[in-house]
């Protein structure tokens, strides 16, 4: 069984995305503000012992994002893990791995967009408070949403070198902090709590996630049943050994003191270890890293709207592809103005747990939707990526990521809980309405032949 490729809403999509430029997308949407700033509050949780949450982190993120790779290499179509969901499960699920999808996506750019005011607050006092952090967040979110309407590659190329510049700091603080380290400052506290170790992991997970937004423009990827595998392990893995160097170089220069630098915990490691030149570019490199990751989510997120637009969820109008550009022009507008909006009227850590919560159920939708689709037989022309072991993997991925979930409280989880209770009424009233009309009532993507 073979996927069909002939959607009429896809059909002016250009497929421009190869390996080099996805795993750029992936790597800059993954790194975005997390890395700046959650060091601080894993090494107050679990001091020494911070390296067990990447750890855990890479481990269940490694079995998440192997599904997503062999997702990735059956399903070509723009939404990416929603198309994923909706080819395994049928119209309504996947309209709610389309929901879950839009919230994680919008949720975290908007979260990173109000860090990025926090970054520039600590390099020039005043900057990024009051009216001027609302011309901030107004000025990020124009100058990309510009670069968008132009066209995905222009895009894509803006993303490379965000990806790159943002790097820069993070490599010196992953390498050449390694020799500022004091060993005593790394020395073993014991075994911690299980329930404070998962706790941390789940805080700390959202410092990886990414690759699902990353994935959301599959329609403009050249030869997906190669490029897509490739790019997820290749980013994952880059990003995965920045991360655990950036912890023990932070956590070796300062130890305890490391928990007490919640605002810029790098930029004070890395001054301590080679003076103010390097806090600040620490510091300079955690603004840009947040401004590159606006660039990468502008690329991908509205892919996501266009996704559930073509399959007739939102609007019509939103899946019209420009004919000059070929590119959502509708859905990168609407967008934007949406996640603008949060991003003004939010801070960074008061979004993230609402984050994490959303994509960990979106992630547990593609772990089982992978066997779906196995038993499916969907597939492209090529054949698929299959997981190393692939019989187990996506069980193990799912019972880690309901271990996850199992930290998060009542509270915690009610926005998320309200919005999918109001997403299904709408859905369920969308169903009436299309057999009162005698309309289809389930989107158009992930039907195959």
């Amino acid at each position: 069984m073979t996927e069909r490729t002939a959607l009429d809403a896809e059909g002016g999509l250009s497929r421009s995305l190869g390996v080099r430029e996805l795993t750029a997308g992936i790597i800059t949407i993954t790194i975005g503000g997390g890395v700046f700033l959650l060091p601080a509050g894993v090494a107050g949780s679990l001091g020494g012992a911070a390296w067990l949450a990447y750890v855990i982190c890479a481990v269940v993120f490694g079995l998440i994002v192997l599904c997503f790779a062999e997702a990735g290499s059956r399903v070509s179509r723009s939404g990416g893990p929603y198309a994923y969901v909706e080819q395994a499960f049928g119209p309504f699920v996947g309209y709610l791995g389309g929901v879950l999808v839009l919230l994680f996506g919008t949720i975290a750019h908007a979260a990173v967009a109000a860090g990025f005011t926090q970054a520039v607050n600590a390099l020039v006092p005043g900057a990024g408070e009051g009216v001027s952090r609302i011309a901030l967040i107004l000025a990020v979110f124009g100058f990309f949403t510009l670069i968008n309407l132009r066209g995905v590659g222009q895009a894509a190329r803006v993303v490379e070198i965000g990806t790159i510049a943002k790097l820069v700091p993070l490599v010196f603080m992953a390498t050449i902090g390694l020799f500022a380290v004091q060993g005593a400052n790394l020395a073993w506290p014991g075994m911690p709590p299980l329930g404070t170790l998962v706790s941390a992991s789940m805080t700390l997970m959202f410092a990886f996630l990414g690759v699902e937004t990353a994935l959301v423009p599959s329609g403009e990827v050249r030869d997906s049943a190669r490029t897509v595998p490739r790019s997820i392990l290749l980013g994952v893995g880059i990003v995965t050994l920045i991360y655990l160097g950036v912890q023990e170089s932070a956590q070796g220069i300062l130890g305890a003191d490391l928990a007490n630098h919640k605002d810029a915990p790098l930029a004070a490691a890395a001054e301590k270890g080679f003076g103010h030149w390097a806090g600040l570019l620490l510091m300079v490199g955690a603004a840009v890293s947040m401004v590159a990751h606006t660039s990468g989510m502008m690329l991908a997120m509205p892919r996501s709207v266009f996704a559930m637009s073509r399959d007739g969820f939102l609007p019509s109008a939103l899946s019209r592809i420009s004919p000059a550009t070929h590119v959502p022009t509708n859905a990168i507008l609407v967008y934007a103005v949406v996640v603008t909006m949060l991003a003004a009227s939010g801070t960074f850590m008061s979004l993230v747990k609402v984050a994490n919560i959303s994509a960990l159920l979106m992630y547990l939708l593609c772990c089982l939707g992978v066997v779906a689709l196995r038993r499916k037989n969907v597939r492209l022309e090529a054949k698929p990526f299959t997981i190393p072991g692939g019989a187990l993997v996506p069980w193990l991925a799912s019972a880690a990521i309901l271990a996850l979930l199992s930290t998060v409280s009542f509270d915690e989880f009610k926005a998320i809980g309200i919005a999918l209770v109001i997403s299904v009424a709408l859905y369920a009233l969308r169903s009436v309405r299309g057999r009162a009309t005698g309309g289809a009532t389930g989107g158009g993507a992930g039907r195959a032949k």
